[in-house]
């Protein structure tokens, strides 16, 4: 890394067999960008600090000094404040660093870019590569903790295993495909709960008891529920019958096939 920032000298060590420039001197007039820059190490960051203040740094195995003149960006994912006090950051560079601070917000809050940056990822790496109304609306639902990186990675990894032109849910990778497990889960808690004709625990006895008493059987035909299921289904999906089919478990077929069963025209 010191090499990469600085440069080196000829023979300054073992297969340094010719001069080097860095990064640093290579910046000289214009800027630098410093990606990351909560995890350079210590050392390095007293040497960056250096350069910083005083203009000027020395190459790997150099005993002259050079001079560059630039400014600099830093980026991180870092709470850089946090780790000056546990020690890990210098405070003398983070506050060098610290003059015009820009915060950008996680892409959780900000999900209005992600269609646009899937559509950027699919063009670098696909070949022709649709998202699915389906796939997308799953992609809109996911809080992304690892911010626009793991999308990226979301789409590399969908248009490796798919030749295209759809990509479908099925090619989500794991995580997305928990996340749907679990969305899934939910929903399905939510429209039972929801029926009309659930009861919560504590009255499940005196319904069977009144059922009893009318002659009415206590038990809800499953056809019913299912029915019922599938309106919950299409109601929260504002009609869309490939992400109902997909919460409720079934196939875009079944559902069709149940529609017609029972008559519902949504």
């Amino acid at each position: 890394m010191e090499s990469e920032l600085f440069g080196h000298v000829k023979g300054a060590f073992t297969g340094a067999v010719g001069q080097k420039t860095g990064l640093i001197e290579a910046a000289n007039g214009g800027t630098a960008f410093f990606d990351e820059i909560g995890e350079l190490p210590l050392d390095l960051q007293a040497k960056l600090l250096r350069v910083l203040q005083e203009k000027e740094f020395r190459p790997v195995g150099s005993l002259m000094h050079h001079r560059s003149d630039f400014r600099v960006l830093a980026a991180t994912n870092r709470d850089l404040a946090k780790e000056v006090e546990k020690g890990t950051f210098r405070r003398d560079l983070f506050y060098r660093l610290n003059v015009v601070n820009l915060r950008i917000a996680p892409l959780r809050d900000r999900k209005e870019d992600i269609p646009g940056l899937i559509s950027h990822f699919l063009n670098r790496y696909g070949k022709g590569h649709t998202l699915t109304q389906e796939t997308l609306e799953v992609m809109l639902s996911y809080d992304w903790p690892g911010n626009v990186r793991e999308l990226e990675n979301c789409i590399q990894h969908m248009v490796a295993i798919n030749s295209g032109p759809l990509v479908h849910v099925g090619e989500l990778p794991s995580m997305l495909q928990n996340h749907l497990i679990a969305k899934k889960t939910q929903f399905m808690s939510v429209a039972v709960g929801s029926h009309p004709l659930a009861k919560p625990p504590g009255e499940a006895a005196s319904h069977e008891h009144r059922s009893a008493d009318t002659g009415r059987p206590p038990i809800v035909p499953l056809t019913q529920m299912e029915r019922q299921a599938i309106l919950e289904a299409l109601e929260y999906t504002k009609g869309d019958r490939a992400i109902a089919a997909n919460l409720l478990g079934i196939g875009r077929t079944t559902l069709y096939r149940k529609l017609k069963e029972y008559q519902l025209a949504v």
